[in-house]
């Protein structure tokens, strides 16, 4: 790498890489190619003077690099295909968005600014951004930064290199509470900081690399759900005509066709998660998010920006109605919201509206696996609202109150993660959808005995998943445009999706 440049600040003497001339693009391949080349020179620079000051080289001053990003000017009131909800700018204007990770995120970039030079009839400039990269999110995923960097370099850290900035890592964007002033606007529902910070949560919640996360996402709350999916994917993985073309599990071990891990993987992550990979991303990802509305937030904040096509809550709930039967399943079609976790985000007045695409993909699964069609289906099958709750015991306090908003509500079941999993993808414009399994019902003395839950498992969870692997694979052959509509769209909206 050549000699990095160097420049006084009235504090300190920074030093970085070789400063690049902006260039406009027409060509949206070459546009993705320059982020690339520009990310990797200054990542490389950073590795590369924390490499050379850790060996025991004197530190020359501040060493810092800056993240690329994508700049879009149009002047026009552009007509554009109205049925889209992606892939152009509203109003003319300034266009701005940090990138990280651009090879990562490559086939997103390129389909994105695609779209974006072909519907206003004008290039992307890209350039070097003024936010600085962490020297954390420069590092990578296999290098552990520890405390004793800063016994080695006799100093703090941040005295020679950027380290993640707390101020400008937010959602202000996603959240539609961002202010334009005189600044450029938004051109992507993520800036690159907050991108490389869920990136390095999810590799830790997970214990999986971010670029084997698929396209399409399942959630749940029991392990039973994860081991039925273990063993669904090894079978699909093993079958050439399948089109799964690895099984991706704790601590990035790898099944294919024709190999197996031969190590194994002693420790379980917080949320272990199964990616059966398929080569463009389409496959599907299952993540057990444990119990509780903190976890539902926590996970889909991170996976969110990976920009998935859809997510599916799969999970079990208590039947809130005497009509209803262990083992039932309940489609929902709207959230009564008591998790709290979100209210900061999206206050509990936004609705949160069911997706028909989805909700119609999942309703032809459970006919398609149960083999139940019309008035028979309603026999195993309702649709109605569900309610999410904090606490998990709440059927041993007075129950005068939830009873009464329950019933005011129409809700027919009650769980701890559906509403956030929902209000979260409505938050962050993923497609979302819920089907739930009745497993016990306390308003009506049936709860779950060691015996029952045994026997009710073995049944269920196989043809449960079952459903929900069918649901996705309907909702994959969908046209991109279809299921990501405009109805989750605001009126400032960005233009990447």
């Amino acid at each position: 790498m050549s000699r990095p440049i160097t420049f006084e600040t009235s504090a300190d003497t920074v030093l970085s890489p070789p400063a690049a001339e902006r260039q406009s693009f027409s060509d949206a391949s070459s546009a993705v190619q320059q982020l690339i080349a520009l990310y990797d020179a200054g990542t490389g620079f950073l590795r590369e003077q924390f490499a050379r000051v850790m060996n025991g080289a004197e530190p020359e001053g501040r060493y810092r690099a800056f993240y690329p990003e994508i700049t879009f000017s149009t002047s026009s009131y552009a007509k554009v295909d109205s049925r889209l909800s992606f892939g152009h700018v509203a109003e003319p204007g300034q266009y701005v968005t940090t990138i990280t990770q651009p090879d990562l995120f490559a086939n997103y970039l390129t389909e994105q600014l695609d779209l974006l030079i072909r519907n206003h009839g004008q290039p992307v400039e890209i350039g070097l951004s003024t936010t600085p990269i962490p020297l954390h999110f420069a590092m990578g995923q296999d290098v552990k930064m520890e405390g004793a960097i800063e016994d080695t370099l006799e100093r703090p850290l941040r005295d020679l290199f950027d380290v993640p900035d707390l101020t400008i890592t937010d959602d202000r964007i996603v959240n539609g509470i961002w202010e334009a002033s005189n600044s450029p606007r938004p051109l992507a529902p993520f800036t690159a900081q907050r991108i490389d910070y869920s990136l390095a949560r999810l590799a830790h919640y997970t214990a999986t690399r971010p670029e084997y996360f698929q396209n399409h996402v399942l959630f749940t709350n029991y392990q039973f759900y994860m081991d039925e999916f273990y063993a669904y994917a090894h079978g699909k993985v093993k079958d050439p005509a399948s089109g799964y073309v690895a099984l991706v599990e704790q601590g990035n071990r790898i099944t294919t066709q024709d190999k197996d891990p031969t190590d194994h993987e002693p420790k379980t992550p917080q949320m272990p998660t199964y990616h059966l990979v398929r080569e463009d991303g389409s496959g599907i990802t299952m993540v057990n998010i444990g119990v509780g509305p903190s976890n539902a937030k926590t996970i889909t904040d991170h996976i969110a920006v990976l920009r998935p096509h859809v997510w599916l809550m799969l999970g079990h709930c208590a039947g809130l109605r005497n009509s209803q039967s262990l083992g039932d399943y309940v489609l929902a079609h709207a959230y009564v919201r008591e998790d709290h976790v979100l209210d900061d985000d999206l206050p509990t007045w936004v609705p949160i509206p069911a997706l028909a695409e989805v909700q119609v993909a999942l309703e032809q699964a459970v006919a398609e696996v149960t083999t139940l069609s019309g008035f028979e289906l309603k026999k195993i099958m309702r649709t109605g609202t569900v309610a999410t709750i904090d606490n998990r015991n709440w059927e041993l306090r007075d129950q005068s109150g939830p009873v009464q908003r329950l019933s005011q509500s129409r809700a027919i079941a009650l769980d701890m993660e559906s509403a956030t999993i929902a209000a979260n993808g409505f938050r962050f414009r993923v497609p979302y959808g819920t089907l739930l399994c009745v497993s016990d019902k306390p308003l009506h003395g049936e709860l779950k005995l060691p015996g029952m839950a045994t026997s009710f498992y073995k049944r269920q969870v196989s043809q449960h998943l079952q459903i929900g692997i069918a649901a996705l694979e309907s909702l994959r052959d969908m046209p991109l445009e279809r299921l990501h509509s405009r109805k989750l769209r605001s009126f400032e909206e960005t233009a990447f999706l």
